[in-house]
């Protein structure tokens, strides 16, 4: 691979768009559990969610998947949606919401950088909900690059994070 230009530092994943097969489900979950606002519905076919007010973070539709079933384990496709959040008390609330709404976790790490929480939405897409930790926190090694890792993480002191 030759060498090109870097992107722009401030460049960001702007929203997700998942195809969904029932869209009150998928709400129920983004919504109803996890406390995404609606901005826009479009009839039965589509809706944008967001936090604080952004025009949309997550876009959900049934356009080519209404009644589907999830893709195969073995098929390309999105790993994951992952959804970042402010706080470490932020990701408790986040995880004190999935438990009262009995969705099972498929995993909870803590990555040196970051600490994550792993589930399934409704259709089965792989969910990410994670803080990330103060840059002066993560971990380096001796010649000074980045030294990620992956560690259980101790849900119940996460829990004890939440606010309110």
């Amino acid at each position: 691979m030759s060498q090109t230009q870097a992107v722009a530092a401030g460049t960001r994943i702007g929203h997700v768009h998942l195809k969904v097969a029932d869209l009150d489900r998928a709400l129920g979950f983004y919504c109803g559990v996890l406390g995404f606002e609606l901005m826009q519905r479009m009839g039965s076919g589509a809706a944008f969610i967001s936090a604080g007010g952004y025009h949309h973070h997550i876009g959900l539709n049934t356009w080519e998947s209404k009644g589907g079933s999830p893709p195969p384990p073995d098929a390309t496709g999105l790993f994951h949606t992952a959804i970042l959040y402010p706080t470490r008390p932020a990701l408790a609330d986040a995880l004190h919401r999935v438990l009262t709404a009995g969705i099972a976790l498929d995993g909870a790490s803590d990555h040196g950088v970051s600490e994550a929480l792993y589930l399934r939405d409704p259709d089965e897409n792989g969910v990410e909900l994670y803080w990330d930790k103060p840059r002066e926190q993560w971990p380096f090694g001796p010649d000074g690059k980045l030294a990620m890792f992956t560690k259980r993480l101790d849900v119940e002191a996460l829990l004890r994070q939440r606010e309110g």
